[in-house]
């Protein structure tokens, strides 16, 4: 993991978003074990094979998870979009992260890299 993406996450000012990233960077790292890290445009992406599968972008009352290449990946969690190759998710403080569930759709969305 990368030490950069580490300390951003840790540098968030509200607790529930320091938790929720980690989860959603634990979902990502099971479902691409050798995904790459890096700290780009102020937030934390995700790429495998050099191309981006995956940001993370915390908000004042929201982290949105954005999926890329994601045109295949269809599931009720992610928002309404007319992009058809991201999907995103906003999640808010009380609400749920489903590691294992996001991970079976972060590696589908991977295999297309």
């Amino acid at each position: 993991m990368n030490p950069e993406v580490t300390a951003y996450i840790d540098g968030l000012s509200q607790a529930w978003q320091i938790e929720a990233c980690e989860k959603l960077r634990q979902s990502i790292h099971t479902a691409v074990p050798d995904v790459v890290e890096r700290l780009q445009y102020g937030k934390p992406h995700f790429l495998k094979n050099g191309k981006y599968l995956a940001v993370i972008g915390p908000a004042k009352g929201w982290v949105a998870f954005t999926l890329f290449n994601a045109a295949g990946v269809e599931d009720d969690l992610f928002e309404p979009s007319d992009v058809t190759d991201r999907r995103t998710i906003k999640f808010r403080s009380g609400q749920a992260i489903e590691v294992d569930v996001l991970a079976k759709l972060i590696a589908a969305a991977a295999q297309t890299l």
